[in-house]
């Protein structure tokens, strides 16, 4: 067969990321604090979206949608009312403003010439009597107020409260700038994980001036601060309490035997019998593990749901969205029309066509994410009934593929709804993602079970368990065939693990030693 060039016509379809598909698939995989601050990027961007509820007092202002009783849904295109003429609403604003200027005239002018007659130089008792606050009269006539949280007290952080002891403490410039250059290396917790001879280096002293240094630190309160590991840590703070003497010293070079809960060997090693081991591990307790924590924070963000599950009074379950995570946003078609027609080149009809366009994008993909997002979570409440019901135990094995499926989707689409969701039930809030699990099969042809059910089932065991009969992997192995769960002991050890459980040797120590 000879190679020859010849030219071919042919259709097909294919899809085309386009900047919009982009978009829409960017706002389907965040989450709803993402998506509310994307979407006040988008309203400072483009001057036809406006928030779909109306603010208290703002009828009659320039670009106001017009007061309803009906609240927009989300997704739906809105045009707002006509905007009033420039001329009446100056006049309108002028008529404010003098009224407003008269009505200041007469209650002020009583303050301009205190030294006139029948004028009361002092704040009315009465007034005072009636709750008003007393307000100073310069600012009064100023138009200025007290701003009362200008005096609210600034919570304290650890920086700060060190700052104002090195500077109680050092004296010498270049030993306040080492100090300072420490204190601000320290992580949340109060501990200092710096390289001492880079540090020297970098700030051209010797290394002997930054240990010296960093020695009159760690005297600082809180005690233990600027410690270089947790052994560290417990020193200072006995140190401090004038309790690190050779037993207990013995104990924080081998602290890792306390963790272990190996009470044999850290008698041996400090030398003690069993009641002054117990005293000092009371007092190893007693201390703060994080000393820098005592100090404000930065604050925690509360998780909010995006999908409500309630119980029907029929017995069946009833989904719906969170609406107040889901940002309303509308597009001022009338805005539009009125700045078309007064657009003064193609330039600027062009821009506010895109405009247009980009603000109907941006309400249909929101909307179309709510509608996908109450999809995917109505079938994940379908499939998972037995958990709502009756608990962890009854969480059925699910994948993406099972979903997507039922629903018609594909799985990637699955994944970003997923992503970053949070649904509240009956039995607390959980990720989307966590109702999907892999499957154990049953020992005998029975239902497989998920293996978050599995790994509740051997916490419970681990729970139950007595001091006097600790429970092996193998042995935890033979309880779950027993209830039908065919699993193999790595895999056993594997899910204890990612629980953080202990092996059965360290918990038989533990609770010997609780006993």
């Amino acid at each position: 067969m000879a190679i020859t060039t010849k030219l071919e016509m042919r259709q097909s379809q294919s899809l085309i990321m386009t900047p919009q598909l982009m978009q829409a698939i960017k706002l389907l995989q965040m989450s709803n604090l993402d998506l509310v601050a994307y979407v006040d990027a988008e309203l400072e961007r483009n001057p036809l979206l406006e928030k779909g509820e109306s603010e208290p007092g703002g009828a009659g202002e320039i670009g106001d949608a017009p007061a309803s009783d009906d609240r927009p849904v989300q997704g739906e295109l809105v045009s707002t009312g006509d905007e009033p003429q420039a001329g009446d609403w100056m006049e309108s604003q002028l008529e404010t403003g003098s009224e407003a200027i008269a009505t200041r005239l007469d209650t002020d002018l009583g303050n301009v010439f205190p030294d006139e007659p029948g004028v009361p130089s002092s704040p009315d008792p009465a007034a005072l009597k009636g709750g008003d606050s007393y307000k100073n009269t310069s600012s009064s006539s100023a138009g200025e107020d007290y701003n009362l949280e200008a005096f609210v007290a600034e919570e304290e952080s650890l920086v700060s409260s060190l700052e104002d002891q090195m500077h109680l403490v050092f004296s010498e410039p270049a030993d306040k700038l080492i100090a300072g250059h420490l204190i601000n290396s320290l992580d949340e917790n109060g501990y200092l994980f710096l390289d001492l001879e880079e540090t020297a280096l970098q700030l051209g002293v010797s290394l002997e001036r930054v240990e010296s240094t960093l020695a009159i630190l760690q005297t600082f309160e809180p005690a233990g601060v600027f410690a270089r590991g947790l052994a560290e840590c417990l020193k200072l703070q006995l140190v401090e309490r004038n309790r690190f003497d050779p037993a207990m010293e013995a104990l924080i070079d081998n602290i890792e035997l306390l963790a272990k809960h190996d009470y044999a060997a850290l008698r041996r090693v400090c030398s003690v019998d069993d009641e002054d081991l117990a005293e000092m591990i009371t007092e190893i307790k007693a201390l703060d593990p994080k000393p820098g924590s005592v100090f404000g924070s930065s604050l925690v963000q509360p998780m909010v749901p995006d999908v409500l599950i309630r119980r029907s009074p029929d017995g069946t379950w009833s989904v719906e969205l969170n609406t107040d995570t889901l940002p309303k946003v509308l597009v001022n078609q009338t805005y539009y029309a009125t700045i078309t027609r007064n657009a003064r080149n193609e330039v600027e009809k062009e821009y506010l066509t895109d405009c247009l366009q980009t603000a109907n994008w941006l309400v249909k993909s929101l909307d179309q994410r709510a509608k996908t997002v109450l999809k995917v979570s109505t079938e994940i409440v379908r499939q998972q009934d037995g958990f709502l019901t009756y608990g962890i135990e009854h969480l059925r094995p699910l994948n993406l593929k099972t979903i997507a499926d039922a629903i018609g989707m594909h799985e990637s689409t699955i994944s970003r709804v997923t992503s970053n969701k949070y649904m509240a039930t009956p039995r607390g809030i959980y990720e989307l993602k966590y109702f999907f699990s892999s499957a154990i099969s049953a020992t005998v042809g029975g239902d497989a079970h998920s293996a978050e059910s599995v790994r509740h089932k051997i916490r419970q065991m681990i729970d139950a368990e007595s001091p006097s009969a600790i429970l092996s992997d193998d042995t935890i192995v033979k309880n779950l065939k027993h209830d039908g769960v065919d699993i193999a002991r790595r895999t056993v050890a594997k899910y204890r693990e990612a629980m953080k459980i202990p092996s059965s040797v360290q918990r038989r120590r533990e609770k010997r030693a609780r006993s």
